[in-house]
């Protein structure tokens, strides 16, 4: 970072610091906000943009290659008039990056003369254009356009220090993508009465990165085409959710890691854990919370009391116990681990205890390594990849389904997925590594309200296209000196 823009940095934090120092006020007379006679103006030579860090995030596509891997891969245009193919994936990722939530919210950004300057653009589709290309798009291009985002990834993995490359831990889950449309081919009724489209998402622990994203009609199965996708992805554990454990594929995945897959609670296995004597059980008590601030007390639990008052029915588990037995599943030539979860659950109406229920949960591995316990407790981990399925949906709207066909739609996830991956890409990269780190645990509104919302001009000097920065957040510094480290970064 240049010495005058550490120091103008320096002072605008010196200013902010002096505004938010702690202090004993005195009883004020007004309210805070005192802003009277306002007024608007329009500025007749500078244009700006509140979302300045889109430089930085297209710095970043153009140095990995992404953008032009997108045109080496797709040929979904015979012609470029005047668009390319990256053109139109790099429109709808950076919508979303710079909070839009659907197509139409690109007609704001093709309007704002500021935006074009900004990337270099003359013009840029519009949402109409937009969703015609998504049309274009058969089952094939989508899968090339994956294969490009993993390219990108693996790049972007060779330049991560030993201790990442040490585990691959592949989390798998299917999820429902409802949608209100009537006419969009491939929707149909979920188990759960939505109607929709039934994507599977396999993702890297690690990074957060979805490494496969693939809608399925709306009635498909969770496992459905699983094991394709999970067979790409495998690096070295894989950890899935019930349904996912497609035994047939089980001898083959041993050969290549380690794996934890859920067992529905078919009656054969639950006559088998009824068959194991109760010394064998061990009780499976929670691991206590290591909390680094001082004890406080508990709030009082309104909902309980609810539920009490109403006499609501209500399910509490008393107590958990965990066993395991050899097992081997019809299709498989070797028996694997079978652990078994044996929940006790107390169901009340009010305060009054109505009966106790036994419910069996089994977990498959070929871990002979780690004790029952820890498998159990590894396995559950698992949740975080529903919090980055719930990101997908709701942070980046990428399971929106805006057009009129599965194919359609399910490019319309890829794409805009590119926006949860670039997120993931910039933490990954980023010089001071604990700050990474949290950029890659952050939720998406956040890192966009924190590196992409900067107020900035922007300016055109000689050939270069400047951003001349106009706000200040605690993380600009940070993100100042991520920009030049990327660009003088170099990938062989």
């Amino acid at each position: 970072m240049k010495k005058n823009i550490a120091q103008k940095l320096a002072k605008r934090k010196q200013k902010i610091s002096k505004k938010l120092k702690k202090r004993n006020w005195t009883d004020q007379a007004a309210p805070m906000f005192k802003a009277s006679n306002i007024q608007y103006e329009i500025d007749g030579r500078r244009q700006g943009i509140s979302h300045g860090g889109i430089g930085l995030i297209h710095m970043l596509a153009k140095k990995t290659g992404l953008l032009k891997e997108i045109d080496k891969q797709l040929e979904l245009l015979k012609r470029h008039l005047p668009y390319h193919e990256s053109d139109h994936v790099a429109n709808m990722a950076y919508n979303i990056l710079a909070g839009g939530t659907c197509l139409q919210d690109i007609e704001l950004l093709r309007n704002d003369n500021a935006w074009l300057n900004a990337l270099g653009a003359q013009i840029i589709p519009d949402p109409t254009t937009a969703g015609d290309f998504l049309r274009r798009f058969s089952q094939e291009d989508i899968i090339s356009l994956m294969d490009v985002k993993n390219t990108i990834r693996k790049r972007i993995w060779e330049k991560q220090p030993m201790s990442f490359k040490k585990e691959a831990i592949i989390n798998i889950d299917g999820t429902i993508s409802e949608t209100s449309g009537k006419c969009k081919q491939g929707m149909d009724i979920s188990y759960n009465g939505k109607w929709g489209y039934a994507p599977l998402v396999v993702s890297l622990e690690k990074t957060r990165e979805p490494l496969s994203l693939i809608n399925r009609s709306g009635n498909a199965p969770s496992h459905l085409g699983s094991a394709q996708w999970v067979a790409q992805a495998l690096a070295l554990v894989g950890r899935g959710d019930t349904d996912f454990s497609l035994s047939a594929n089980f001898d083959k995945w041993d050969q290549r890691c380690s794996f934890i897959f859920g067992m529905d609670a078919r009656a054969n296995l639950k006559k088998l854990a009824d068959g194991i004597p109760e010394s064998d059980w061990q009780i499976l008590e929670k691991q206590p919370r290591n909390i680094k601030t001082r004890t406080r007390k508990r709030p009082e639990n309104v909902k309980a009391q609810v539920v009490i008052k109403r006499q609501f029915k209500n399910l509490q588990t008393a107590c958990e116990h965990i066993s395991e037995f050899e097992y081997k599943p019809v299709k498989c030539q070797k028996s694997y681990r079978m652990i078994v979860l044996r929940k006790t659950i107390n169901e009340f109406k009010g305060e009054r205890l109505l009966f106790d229920d036994i419910r069996y949960f089994f977990y498959i591995t070929n871990d002979r390594k780690k004790s029952a316990r820890q498998l159990v407790d590894f396995y559950r981990k698992r949740a975080d990849h529903e919090n980055d399925i719930e990101q997908l949906k709701n942070g980046v709207r990428a399971m929106d389904n805006p057009s009129d066909s599965l194919n359609a739609n399910w490019a319309y996830m890829v794409i805009t997925s590119l926006a949860w991956d670039l997120k993931a890409w910039y933490g990954m990269l980023m010089p001071y590594r604990a700050l990474g780190l949290s950029i890659i645990r952050m939720e998406f509104k956040r890192f966009v309200q924190t590196f992409i919302k900067i107020p900035c001009l922007i300016l055109r000097s000689g050939r270069a296209i400047k951003y001349r920065i106009i706000g200040y957040n605690n993380r600009l510094k940070s993100m100042l000196n991520h920009a030049d480290f990327i660009r003088a970064f170099r990938f062989t």
